[in-house]
């Protein structure tokens, strides 16, 4: 029975596939990887990946592409499940024998929620939904596939046994086809990676416990269960072979570094291998390790700083001091590791000094590029249960954290700092750190060096501007709602 893994047509712009905190549309244009989609994909013959955001594909042409399959199973999210709702009852009702699944945080977390959200609905997958969607697939009766909750022929919402986490990552299939097969890779932007460039796991799960991250929280669990590093090596081999055109591959686990021998040992396999690639990296390496990756072909670290308060820190369950970012930011510097940081505006308790000391916090640090978001308690996060515990939700609907642009919204209030001000605090954090002439004069360098790098950053910083002026559009809304 043939299969369809749906991104689904959303917001314009809207970046289904963003990593382990949120799905928004961004201040640039941004598109992930759908990597938690193509690996399913990958172990369900005749089966086919469509991503739709990226390829500018609406729903007349999804619906079309839809009809062909018995199977059409949806990467939802909180933001956009609504959004979802509505492709899945418009696939149901031009072919009503089709069943749908809907697969994602939101539905691992809330799965009965998830299947009461929509008629169209027949079942979801919970957890880590791999091979519970290549069962569904094969034609097995749902009742017998653990993992997942269903609709009875009576209506009735029934959950299976959970399904083990995978502990052999190597059983897993490469994702390095699907990609080929099924994407346009030339779509994909991230603005501080090479472009075109190509994201994929090496391992899933993470040790920290931040108390905002989705993925460990809601589907990856807290152990780190990895591939081997000849297993990456040789996924990294083919896929330069696949794609000559890619100037860099991004490991998107959580935190690549969180086991340092394995990690040190695939930078050795993939030194020879003469490749680019970068990752995630929590702020706590020495000179030497990052240097020896380095050396072995690493370009960048995406490190998430999230704020130069360390009572926050300590309460979010960093797990890093200031003082510790300031040694491994120093570190990066000095071996030429180049770093987009990123920073959480909204984060238990802000107040307003918290935010002046984060924006200096981050101009000391003075990375190459950073990233400013808002606070997003997800359903299944320790934030989500402190927000409710202690009144911080902004809104009644506690899942309501992007505005109907698909920007991110302000989610969290505290007694001394309501929404609108850390609303209005992201677009001047942008301005107290790129408006400063060393980040211009980076830029610029950047653009003088390469025509196309040149172009980018045009249109990159066009779009920028304008979705500020957006957002303070969306600020205007809401003002001119609640008056």
């Amino acid at each position: 029975m043939s299969a369809l893994f749906l991104n689904p047509p959303s917001f314009e712009g809207f970046d289904g596939g963003a990593g382990s905190r949120y799905q928004a549309r961004r201040e640039v244009t941004s598109f992930w990887y759908p990597t938690w989609l193509a690996q399913p994909a990958a172990l369900v013959p005749d089966s086919r990946l469509l991503d739709c955001p990226p390829h500018g594909i609406g729903l007349t042409e999804c619906l079309r592409i839809a009809r062909d399959f018995d199977h059409v199973i949806i990467h939802t999210s909180t933001p956009s499940l609504r959004n979802d709702c509505k492709v899945a009852e418009a696939i149901k009702a031009q072919k009503p024998a089709t069943k749908i699944g809907f697969v994602g945080a939101h539905a691992a977390v809330l799965p009965t929620e998830t299947l009461k959200a929509s008629w169209a609905i027949d079942w979801v997958g919970r957890k880590e939904f791999d091979f519970t969607c290549k069962e569904v697939a094969e034609g097995r009766p749902l009742e017998t596939i653990a993992g997942l909750s269903y609709k009875d022929a009576d209506g009735r919402i029934r959950h299976n046994p959970e399904r083990e986490l995978i502990a052999d990552m190597d059983a897993l299939p490469w994702v390095a086809d699907v990609y080929k097969r099924d994407l346009q890779i030339e779509r994909y932007f991230i603005g501080y990676l090479l472009h075109p460039y190509v994201s994929l796991y090496t391992g899933r799960g993470c040790p920290a416990q931040c108390t905002f991250c989705l993925w460990p929280q809601t589907i990856g669990g807290h152990k780190y269960r990895v591939r081997s590093p000849q297993n990456v090596a040789d996924e990294m081999a083919y896929m330069q072979r696949l794609f000559p055109q890619v100037k860099e591959f991004f490991f998107d686990d959580d935190t690549f570094t969180a086991n340092l021998p394995r990690a040190r040992e695939i930078a050795k396999k993939l030194g020879p291998l003469g490749l680019t690639w970068s990752c995630n990296s929590r702020a706590n390496l020495d000179y030497d390790t990052i240097r020896f990756f380095k050396d072995n072909g690493l370009r960048l670290f995406l490190v998430g700083y999230e704020s130069g308060n360390d009572e926050i820190l300590r309460r979010i369950k960093k797990g890093v001091t200031t003082d510790e970012m300031r040694r491994f930011t120093q570190a990066c510097h000095k071996a030429g590791v180049v770093i987009h940081g990123t920073f959480i505006l909204g984060l238990p308790v802000e107040t307003r000094e918290t935010i002046e000391q984060t924006i200096r916090f981050a101009q000391e640090l003075d990375v190459f590029s950073i990233q400013v978001s808002l606070a997003a308690p997800y359903p299944g996060t320790e934030l989500y249960e402190q927000a409710r515990l202690n009144g911080w939700f902004a809104k009644q609907d506690k899942t309501d954290i992007v505005h109907e642009d698909g920007f991110q919204d302000a989610a969290l209030e505290y007694p001394e700092l309501k929404k609108d001000e850390i609303f209005e605090a992201v677009e001047r954090f942008y301005h107290a750190y790129y408006l400063r002439p060393k980040p211009i004069l980076r830029i610029l360098k950047t653009m003088l060096e390469d025509r196309d790098v040149c172009v980018r950053r045009l249109r990159e910083g066009y779009e920028f501007f304008k979705s500020m002026a957006q957002r303070r559009n969306d600020l205007a809304a809401e003002a001119a709602q609640t008056a």
